[in-house]
């Protein structure tokens, strides 16, 4: 009997080159998404280990035995409970009152006539150009003045207005086709009626993505909500992780890895339900 094998080696090269061709760049991107996940992947491990062996260079790289008492106790330490809940409230005003700021300012710049739009528009956007820590010190004064020094609203009020959305949104406003809005205004319909119902469907992906900016932007802040923040009662997660790293024994790093863990979880939770939308919303900012 004869061995085709030699005979079927050839033909096996051009699937193979094919194979490669269409596939290069799955292998280009999964070295880099495994040097993406490599943070994350030693984060979970340390949470896993015991104190003695995260300083042991012979304990090596995974845990002889899996530790997950370091959640509980982690969360025995400081009231990880109530920092979710404030941190889900903070991050969810922050998000609501942003969208609409910026959807009713972007549509008054993109689609309104009005005297000195284009400086005003100016104006609005300085503080995109000038740093966040530039401005904490006329913030906390004015919340001093307020009276809403370590409370929520302390830190949910600055930064209900955003001229990153604005700007983002405005430009997406104006690659709608003013004959849609004219079309909507000659059936009867006012200002708000044209925004709900035209503009907001067709901007839904820059909407999505700003989102997500956000999201992520104000649940992880921390130097904000420790400036304004004084008890345990309104503080929010990131402060919980700052209280673990500062303990008098120093760092418990197992412990601190743990609850690092659960501040990004609901993040990551969120990116693996909706990762589609995310990544569409990404790659189809504005109007075609």
């Amino acid at each position: 009997m004869r061995d085709l094998t030699p005979a079927a080696t050839p033909a096996r090269r051009p699937a193979l080159r094919r194979l490669l061709r269409e596939k290069w760049l799955h292998l280009l991107l999964v070295p880099l998404a495994l040097l993406w996940l490599s943070p994350l992947i030693w984060i979970v491990i340390t949470s896993l280990k015991t104190n003695a062996e995260v300083f042991d260079q012979a304990a090596g790289f995974w845990p002889k035995a899996l530790n997950f008492a370091n959640y509980p106790n982690t969360l025995a330490v400081a009231p990880f409970g109530t920092y979710l809940i404030n941190s889900v409230i903070v991050t969810g005003s922050i998000l609501t009152g942003q969208i609409v700021t910026i959807t009713l300012a972007a549509y008054a710049f993109a689609r309104l006539e009005f005297p000195f739009k284009n400086a005003l528009f100016t104006l609005f956007l300085l503080q995109v150009m000038f740093p966040i820590y530039a401005i904490f010190l006329t913030n906390f004064v004015t919340l001093r003045e307020m009276g809403l020094v370590n409370t929520l609203p302390a830190m949910i009020v600055p930064f209900v207005a955003s001229g990153y959305g604005t700007f983002m949104l405005r430009q997406s406003f104006r690659q709608v086709p003013s004959e849609l809005s004219d079309a909507a205004r000659l059936d009867g319909c006012g200002h708000f009626s044209i925004l709900w119902h035209v503009y907001l469907p067709l901007v839904k992906p820059t909407l999505i993505a700003f989102g997500i900016i956000s999201v992520v932007t104000h649940w992880n802040d921390y130097m904000w909500p420790l400036l304004v923040t004084n008890s345990e009662s309104v503080r929010t997660l990131p402060i919980g992780l700052g209280l673990l790293a500062k303990a008098d024994s120093g760092a418990d790093w197992p412990r601190l890895m743990a609850g690092t863990t659960l501040v990004v979880s609901p993040l990551l939770l969120l990116f693996v339900i909706f990762q589609r939308r995310f990544i569409d919303s990404f790659m189809h900012t504005g109007v075609k």
